[in-house]
């Protein structure tokens, strides 16, 4: 068994990889095995894979499969004590890979784990996808050290301890394989988006931690699947949040929390068409709605399998705190500035 597989999800997805795969494989090869799990790509990413670099291991999927289920299907085929989950739009770093391996191996009780997420366009401050580590406030806006909502930090060293965190970034996510498949891996369902969040938070569930090591960093370009400001996003967003609550929301928060979001959702709906002028997002977020209540009956059973793994009612990174109103109301738009 290899100690850590890098796993990079591809679908036609050959220009990222020409420009970042060489920088995984300069910094990882004496630490991991590198492999791309190609998602039936119609573009010549394997070809140029196969031409250029013979040392990378391919796992070719009959089909799309998209990020969760396209994950799950890969690493069923890689046996490996680490499972590192890599965005093909990732620079790396030299040492990147040490800090967080270490730190797993000395702490049996952490899961999982992710590196600083720094944007490759201005790499003095955060990326929006995972930046130092994720939380959850009370209604499931999710929020990062460095990034809350679009207000992105810049990175002056103000987040650079080791920190629990609720989830950990999937555009790099390192983790115990055998977490990972003790949770059954990524809910495919979900197809993309917040399907990482869902998967940390059953880990917490059942006790086991996910930190940020930022002493790791890496640059990211972020966004390249599907852009902000796409409906199908927007759509899979909200239908997918709503799904998680759904699942992991403890018995004594999950009424309360629902009626809420139907009310925060709706006027989020409301704000996009008349303040944006977005009709896509707009109709986006109803067909979310009315797709979460189709499906919410196929997600019963596991609701009552992560309840009953439950090891405590409160989670200290699922912040008792409104963003909404820390934000907007309060003005608080830096994670230094939560009442955490």
């Amino acid at each position: 068994m290899e100690k850590v597989a890098i796993v990079i999800l591809n679908w036609n997805g050959r220009q990222m990889l020409e420009q970042y795969l060489p920088s995984v494989l300069n910094y990882s090869k004496d630490e991991a095995t590198v492999y791309v799990a190609d998602n039936a790509s119609t573009d010549d990413s394997l070809a140029f894979l196969q031409q250029h670099y013979p040392e990378v291991k391919l796992v070719v999927l009959d089909q799309n499969w998209g990020f969760a289920e396209g994950y799950n299907r890969a690493l069923a085929q890689i046996q490996a004590e680490y499972y590192l989950l890599l965005n093909s739009d990732i620079e790396v770093t030299h040492h990147w890979l040490t800090p967080m391996i270490e730190y797993l191996d000395a702490h049996a009780d952490v899961a999982a784990c992710q590196p600083k997420l720094l944007s490759i366009f201005d790499k003095d401050r955060f990326e929006y996808a995972g930046a130092s580590g994720g939380y959850l406030d009370r209604f499931g806006y999710p929020f990062c050290r460095g990034r809350i909502f679009d207000t992105v930090e810049a990175d002056n060293g103000q987040y650079d301890d080791v920190a629990d965190i609720l989830w950990a970034t999937g555009a790099a996510l390192l983790i115990r394989s055998t977490d990972y498949w003790a949770v059954n891996g990524l809910d495919a369902r979900f197809f993309a988006h917040n399907e990482e969040i869902d998967m940390c938070w059953r880990l917490r569930i059942r006790g086991r931690r996910i930190v940020c090591i930022p002493d790791s960093y890496v640059y990211h370009v972020g966004g390249g699947t599907l852009p902000k400001g796409n409906p199908m996003k927007t759509f899979l967003n909200f239908r997918n949040n709503l799904t998680m609550l759904y699942k992991c929301l403890p018995d004594g928060e999950l009424q309360h929390v629902m009626r809420w979001r139907w009310f925060l959702d709706y006027l989020a709906a409301w704000e996009t068409l008349i303040l944006g002028r977005n009709w896509g997002d707009f109709k986006a977020i109803y067909r979310a709605r009315r797709a979460f209540k189709r499906w919410k009956k196929d997600f019963e059973a596991d609701r009552q399998a992560i309840q009953a793994s439950r090891q405590t009612i409160k989670i200290p990174e699922q912040k008792s705190f409104s963003l909404l109103w820390q934000y907007y109301a309060k003005g608080r738009k830096l994670f230094s500035a939560l009442p955490l």
